[in-house]
């Protein structure tokens, strides 16, 4: 049995979807939980895979968040020994700059619905296929990466040039969030910090969010199972037969 190491940074931030996908496969899962013990430690040497979430926090804040520097070399030796990682929102900035890539903050946040675009290398890339040429994604970020040198450049949104990424076979780095149900966005749209930085952005609202996710949740989460799937592929074929769980 096959076992994942994910990083998570804030309760607010789970694994969504991938959750009971990762289970209904039989692969055991093992937290990182770095706002309860930020001095971890964790021996990837253990792992089969590794998960990087998402979080408020931005690369550039490695002085006052040690663990920060402890996820970078946790992945850097990832890369080292052939295994798979994804990255999501910072997970993916800290791949990309564990790459060498350098982070920077966006012109204009990219928070609620866009369109990703697919490079032609996306539409033929052996996990991020299923997205097809074009479908609505949901983001929540005001920093974003740099494709690493020797990545290939998977997808796009009109806003952000940089969005997906693929290092090697089994590297991937999604600036955006195919993990969310309604149930999490609603989380989102509750927490007071996240509200602020929303009403920072001015130009869409709670409503329209919530008219949004009604329309393209159910699109996504079924591309999101595809390319999950794929990913956990990478990891480790299932020992036993799955099916996936109901929505």
């Amino acid at each position: 049995m096959s076992r994942i190491l994910v990083f998570q940074h804030v309760a607010a931030e789970p694994l969504g979807t991938l959750d009971p996908l990762i289970r209904a496969r039989g692969h055991r899962i093992r937290f990182a939980n770095f706002e309860r013990q930020p001095n971890a430690e964790p021996n990837v040497d253990r792992y089969h895979g590794l998960i990087v979430l998402g979080g408020p926090m931005n690369v550039e804040d490695q002085a006052h968040r040690q663990h920060l520097r402890t996820e970078l070399r946790a992945i850097e030796r990832m890369l080292a020994q052939g295994k798979p990682v994804l990255g999501i929102c910072l997970g993916a900035q800290l791949l990309a700059h564990a790459l060498g890539a350098p982070i920077q903050r966006t012109r204009e946040a990219e928070i609620g619905w866009y369109r990703l675009h697919a490079t032609e290398a996306g539409r033929d890339d052996p996990v991020l296929a299923p997205l097809g040429d074009a479908a609505p994604v949901f983001q929540w970020h005001s920093y974003r990466f740099e494709v690493p040198q020797g990545a290939v450049h998977l997808a796009r949104t009109d806003t952000c040039d940089a969005q997906a990424f693929r290092y090697g076979d089994n590297a991937y780095g999604f600036q955006f969030h195919l993990e969310m149900d309604e149930p999490l966005i609603e989380r989102w749209l509750a927490n007071p910090a996240y509200r602020e930085e929303l009403a920072a952005l001015g130009h869409t609202d709670e409503a329209v969010i919530r008219a949004q996710t009604r329309e393209y949740i159910a699109g996504m989460q079924q591309h999101a199972d595809a390319v999950f799937n794929n990913f956990l592929d990478l990891v480790g074929r299932p020992q036993r037969r799955y099916t996936l769980p109901s929505r």
